[in-house]
């Protein structure tokens, strides 16, 4: 069974890419995380700016995950959920990739 997962890409008001991910991201569904970013990463490249990964509305993510940001490492900057900034630091992702937390939810 594929986990749910949301991908969107869009261009924020700045005119920044962002590709925004919500779900989770694990081995049922990293093919399609993987296309998305080879697809927004390229579209990003082609201007010669850098991706925003939006996780800021994913609570988890398996290693497969972290190895399609690695790969993407010289092209993308993280905006991750709080939960997140844990692995990420351990992963050593953050030394690799601008990476902030996303700003706490308002209720």
């Amino acid at each position: 069974m594929t986990t749910p997962l949301t991908l969107d890409t869009a261009r924020r008001n700045d005119g920044n890419l962002v590709l925004t991910a919500a779900g989770e991201i694990d081995l049922s569904n990293i093919d399609a995380f993987n296309q998305a970013l080879t697809a927004a990463t390229t579209q990003a490249g082609g201007s010669g700016e850098t991706l925003t990964v939006d996780l800021s509305a994913v609570e988890y993510l398996d290693s497969a995950a972290i190895n399609a940001l690695f790969a993407r490492a010289d092209d993308i900057r993280l905006v991750a959920h709080p939960l997140l900034m844990p692995i990420l630091n351990i992963s050593g992702l953050t030394e690799l990739v601008a990476t902030e937390p996303a700003p706490p939810a308002e209720h």
